[in-house]
């Protein structure tokens, strides 16, 4: 009795202790930042309850491996009021802490009425997916990037706003290292919000399968210096991107796209 006493209190100090554990790792962005505390809480708490398991199923099987008449158990209240109060609070704070995560608006941003107000220096990048590319743009800046693998440069620092669309079938944006993910959907506008806090370049890909050349579909997120971005966006108005009404996709992915669904027909 004392034994699992001590057993189920060492697990409930493991809960304890998680809540006040740290990253010691740099976050690439506050979305990967939450997302992976969150895992390093609840890793916290699945490894002791994992070694519990197994300790017991091991020494079950090596205790009553020459046991030839099984022997009926015997009630025990306080035991099972105490891993019952242990379960629930184990429970109780995964919940709290998964929720703290879900509803930061830097995890699961809510839209307005499908309008992105952001203020002051703060970003949006539009990334509208087709087969089998992206066509990223600024909005706010007036400037569209004419590559179907582009780049995006973004600030570090400062709030970004990922407007996510297709103009075709379901895609995914995804760039697993900034802690991004969303679903692109045709007639509808998804957007995303984080907050770079490394910078680097980061792969970016689509991550819902949309057809024969899927596995095409790269991009690159770039964090800067604010001043860097500014530059960037300097260059780029004068004369660094085309228009919105002389940017086409690739004509290649257009030509296998449209040879694919004449062979489909």
């Amino acid at each position: 009795m004392k034994r699992s006493r001590l057993v189920l209190a060492s697990l409930l100090s493991a809960v304890v202790f998680s809540l006040a554990a740290d990253p010691v790792a740099a976050q690439t962005s506050v979305s990967a930042g939450l997302i992976n505390n969150l895992n390093e809480k609840l890793l916290l708490v699945a490894v002791p309850i994992t070694l519990l398991v197994e300790g017991i199923l091991i020494y079950t099987v090596y205790r009553f491996k020459d046991a030839d008449d099984a022997k009926p158990t015997r009630e025990n209240r306080r035991l099972e009021i105490t891993w019952t109060v242990a379960t629930a609070v184990i429970l109780l704070f995964v919940g709290v802490a998964s929720y703290g995560v879900l509803a930061n608006e830097n995890v699961s941003f809510e839209q307005d009425e499908q309008k992105v107000a952001p203020d002051g220096d703060d970003v949006v990048v539009h990334m509208d997916a087709f087969q089998w590319g992206w066509q990223a743009s600024y909005p706010q800046e007036d400037v569209q990037i004419s590559s179907t693998e582009p780049t995006v440069v973004i600030p570090k620092d400062q709030d970004i706003y990922f407007n996510i669309t297709s103009s075709d079938v379901l895609h995914a944006f995804h760039v697993p290292q900034l802690g991004l993910k969303q679903d692109a959907m045709p007639g509808q506008s998804n957007v995303i919000k984080t907050e770079a806090l490394e910078e680097g370049t980061y792969q970016g890909y689509c991550a819902e399968f949309c057809g024969v050349a899927h596995s095409q579909m790269y991009f690159e997120i770039k964090v800067v210096s604010q001043s860097e971005y500014e530059q960037y966006i300097e260059e780029q108005q004068s004369g660094g991107s085309e228009s919105s009404s002389d940017l086409e996709p690739d004509t290649e992915l257009v030509t296998a796209h449209d040879e694919t669904l004449s062979a489909g027909a």
